[in-house]
């Protein structure tokens, strides 16, 4: 709650027309005639209008002297954050040389008569690698490893599973090199044999070795059915991907194992049968930010004096990969680097420090202040006389408008030599606009209160947030609150922005903080904490859940469209991030109960009754879910509910 900013005088334009009116009446009886045509009452009018001006001008002092105040304990605008997407760039042609994406390359949204493109530009470079089949292997269960690379050779087929194949089959697919961050496609041809599988749904999971375990990889497209006809599956390798023994055969490994099969699902009745293989790199994906990047700028020139400011030509200015540096020429070592600091409280005459204020781009250099003793003490190290000051890099941008959606970067701004298309397979996240003057008003209290020091868990989650305006939910839990910290212990769970698909679904994995993220705010909270304070940034524990439901559809309701509305109802109302009763995420704690689905579901346009609901837990890393229903899942106290492949089928 913001300190009240009182009017000093609440009277308007009307109130102080009908009090000179009344004062008319009072001291001039004779003056009879009040209508607005009188030109004794224009005149009043037009008083009373100058009168009302000064009055706003008057009560707008407060909130000024307010906001002073605000400045002066330190609060400052928290800038915009820049959303990131995922870039995949296709070739047009698997290629016998690496292909490299330059850093900065820049990829933009169509422009529309109602708006400007949105461009991002790419943070690293990208190698798109050339990569051949290498070896192929299977294996049964827990059973041995059988190599097909020579039969394949010869034209000899095999059967890449059990005769009549179990979840825990594998086949396991060899490049001769490894293609991080790439697009890999294999191709196979397969005789008709697995059949009794749904082509568009097989039982199915791809997974690549990157150095420590086997991890999911995303699934582009796969052509064969389930590995039931010719066809292509194209896979997108993590950056972790990379050479490894499997067997005392070195590869770089990408497998696809057999998971158990959905209630309701078709399975294998036999094994596919593969005839030949082959692999190629298609393209590359790059992490791209909504913010365009400023290179040696030159910011001014010193006047050889304390507490200098300059001001930045692109601001705001967001946070990026790389940390922001100012430098200051010399004659003879060229161009010395100055830090960035929060403040000048531990600065030194002689240190090379600086602040910015990212939301104006203004940057200051160390003050020089009269001590009690009336000498003058620098804090900071003072630039020469014309020397000349630069920011050899920044980025500037951001905002809600690069939270775009998935498939809308498809312009190459740029021409690269043989990549024909480029698309975000997920939409963008993280992009927040810049904070207001109204919002900083209400958090000044907060930031008094605290004085920037973490004592209590709403203080850790306050500053939590300032060091990462971008993530979606923090919680912090103390030593005793059903965390089993040790004493003086304090976890911070940390919930970042994750994108969704239209359905309102959020990958498993995508609900980790990254390292970045978490080392920022653990830096952050390091420097405000109380002695002895332990501090354990990480992700909350997720239940993940599937829910089981039918549903029986109105008349003249389109069973296909009805599902498809249950599914979105479902994913959204238990959403991590906006769900739940107040729509501001699912409560931490708060149990899963079949009552309140539902209640979701009979929400729904062109639902007549919810048949039957079933809660399962599930298992996303593993791809399966408990095979017993329940009634009600309790969450611990810290604890998320996470959505995972919702089912509902509509009944005729």
């Amino acid at each position: 709650m913001s300190l009240p900013a009182p009017n000093l005088d609440d009277r308007r334009f009307q109130d102080l027309v009908d009090d000179a009116k009344r004062l008319v009446q009072r001291n001039c009886p004779e003056w009879t005639d009040h209508n607005v045509s009188d030109p004794g009452i224009t005149l009043i009018e037009s008083f009373a209008f100058m009168v009302d001006q000064l009055l706003y001008r008057l009560n707008r002092v407060p909130d000024r002297n307010y906001v002073k105040f605000l400045e002066l304990i330190g609060l400052h605008l928290y800038p915009p954050t820049a959303a990131r997407a995922d870039v995949t760039f296709w070739l047009s042609a698997p290629q016998s040389d690496v292909i490299n994406v330059p850093a900065d390359t820049e990829v933009a949204t169509r422009r529309s008569d109602a708006t400007d493109p949105v461009t991002f530009t790419t943070i690293g470079g990208l190698d798109i690698v050339p990569s051949e089949l290498s070896l192929v292997l299977s294996q049964v269960q827990e059973g041995e490893l059988r190599d097909h690379t020579l039969g394949l050779s010869t034209g000899q087929g095999f059967y890449c599973f059990d005769r009549v194949p179990k979840p825990g089959d594998l086949l396991y697919v060899g490049l001769d090199r490894a293609c991080p961050s790439n697009a890999v496609s294999i191709h196979f041809n397969c005789e008709i044999e697995g059949v009794g599988v749904d082509p568009k749904y097989p039982p199915l999971v791809w997974e690549v070795w990157n150095g420590d375990d086997w991890v999911g990889c995303d699934q582009e497209s796969d052509s064969t059915g389930g590995l039931n006809r010719d066809g292509d599956v194209v896979l997108h390798l993590p950056s972790t991907h990379g050479m490894s023994l499997v067997d005392n055969q070195l590869a770089a490994w990408i497998r696809c194992r057999v998971t158990t099969p959905y209630e309701g699902q078709p399975f294998y009745s036999s094994s596919p049968r593969i005839t030949a293989v082959s692999a190629a790199t298609v393209g590359g994906t790059s992490e791209a930010i909504h913010a365009a990047p400023i290179r040696n700028e030159v910011i001014g020139i010193s006047e050889g004096i304390a507490h200098q400011e300059f001001v930045l030509l692109s601001a705001p200015v967001v946070r990026g990969p790389e940390p922001i540096t100012l430098q200051v020429s010399d004659q003879d070592s060229g161009w010395q680097d100055w830090t960035r600091v929060e403040s000048f409280a531990n600065t030194g005459p002689d240190d090379r420090h600086f602040t910015l204020d990212e939301t104006s781009g203004t940057i200051r250099l160390g003050p020089a202040v009269v001590d009690e003793k009336g000498d003058l003490q620098h804090y900071g190290a003072v630039p020469p006389k014309a020397a000349a000051l630069r920011v050899p890099m920044y980025r500037s941008g951001g905002g809600a408008a690069g939270t775009v959606t998935r498939g809308a970067l498809n312009v190459l701004k740029s021409s690269l030599a043989f990549i024909t298309r480029v698309e975000n397979r997920r939409p963008a996240t993280g992009g927040v606009d810049g904070e207001s003057i109204d919002d900083a008003k209400l958090r000044g209290p907060i930031l008094l209160r605290t004085r920037d020091r973490a004592v209590t868990a709403e203080d850790f989650e306050s500053l939590a947030k300032d060091a990462a305006p971008e993530v979606a939910r923090v919680r912090c839990a103390t030593a005793g609150d059903g965390t089993g910290a040790d004493a003086g212990g304090v976890r911070v769970y940390v919930v970042p922005a994750a994108a969704e698909d239209e359905l309102g679904r959020i990958r498993f994995e995508d609900m980790s903080p990254p390292d970045e993220l978490t080392e920022r705010i653990r830096h952050h909270l390091d420097e405000r904490r109380i002695l002895g304070t332990r501090i354990s940034i990480e992700p909350p524990a997720y239940t993940p859940f599937t829910v089981v439901a039918e549903v029986r559809p109105k008349p003249k309701s389109d069973p296909t469209r009805l599902q498809t509305a249950c599914l979105e109802a479902l994913y959204r109302y238990f959403h991590p991030i906006t769900g739940g009763p107040e729509g501001d995420g699912w409560p931490f704690g708060r149990p899963l109960a079949q009552g309140e689905v539902f209640s979701v579901l009979q929400r729904v346009k062109g639902v007549e009754l919810v048949e039957n609901v079933r809660l399962f837990l599930a298992d996303p890393t593993q791809g399966q879910r408990s095979k017993d229903p329940l009634d009600r899942i309790e969450l611990g106290k810290h604890v998320l509910a996470f959505s995972w492949e919702h089912i509902v089928r509509v009944r005729s």
